[in-house]
């Protein structure tokens, strides 16, 4: 069984946080761990990483993924520049999750009808640690492109790829290398929240030309191949110029159901729709 690591250990390949934003500049993407966030072990992050967790053990099935095992909620926030203000939007009522969210894929990579996600539950929004996470990727966006006078539009995943028996797989969507799609100041942050007797979950840095390509493929360009298993380790990608991948869970060795569970943040500008 995989034990969580202590807040504040990393074995990011990114340095300071300095060195993130250069990554992101250089190569598209960067990696980085609880110390490039300024959390440490004593930090009071641990007991808000725990309400995290709790709702990640709760999340709803994927409605749009039946089968793959995986779990799943979705908000939009919006952060103003020039205010320093950051707000949740509000979701459209539902008679099922309460309030959902439209979630619409980028159109460039994977065309797809409009849906409509389960909110990201109310009493989540104001959590400490979830803030604190959001502004951090925010940041690094607005130290690369001069955006100090645009709205950010930001995407808050949680998605847990979850496992109840040996022999079961859970699975990410799409199953291959991929771009996100939108606008090329589209960035995407990963936080891992948990992991708990699972294999697998590897995730995959590729050029931009391997998308639709599983890893293995003999025209896969790889940049970067490595798993997330300490809490808060991540990576960050400039989707316009990198594919990535993460592969499938499976059931570690001990007894009882096994899970990854993992926040996602997709920051862009704001664009009108008039």
């Amino acid at each position: 069984m995989e034990k969580a690591e202590p807040l504040g250990r990393s074995h990011s390949d990114a340095g300071d946080p300095g060195r993130v934003v250069d990554a992101l500049r250089e190569r598209g993407f960067a990696r980085y761990g609880a110390e490039q966030l300024g959390i440490t072990p004593a930090d009071s992050a641990a007991q808000d990483l725990a309400r995290i967790r709790e709702v990640s053990a709760d999340l709803p099935p994927d409605p749009y993924a039946p089968g793959t095992n995986r779990f799943r909620r979705y908000s939009h926030a919006v952060y103003l520049p020039w205010k320093d203000e950051l707000s949740w939007i509000p979701g459209t009522p539902d008679p099922l999750h309460g309030t959902v969210t439209d979630f619409s894929q980028g159109e460039d990579a994977y065309p797809r009808p409009r849906r409509a996600l389960p909110d990201i539950p109310e009493a989540l929004r104001g959590n400490a640690l979830l803030l604190r996470l959001l502004r951090w990727d925010i940041e690094q966006v607005l130290s690369l492109k001069d955006l100090g006078r645009r709205p950010l539009w930001a995407g808050v995943h949680l998605i847990r790829l979850g496992v109840d028996r040996p022999g079961q797989d859970a699975v990410s969507s799409p199953d291959c290398l991929h771009q996100d799609g939108g606008s090329a100041h589209t960035f995407t942050f990963a936080h891992l929240i948990s992991r708990t007797n699972v294999t697998g979950g590897r995730n995959v840095i590729a050029t931009p030309a391997s998308a639709g390509l599983q890893p293995e493929d003999l025209w896969a360009d790889i940049h970067a191949d490595f798993t997330l298993t300490e809490p808060l380790d991540g990576y960050a990608v400039h989707d316009h110029r990198v594919s990535h991948y993460v592969g499938p869970v499976r059931a570690g060795s001990e007894p009882g159901p096994g899970e990854r569970s993992i926040l996602i943040v997709g920051v862009a500008p704001y664009v009108p729709q008039l």
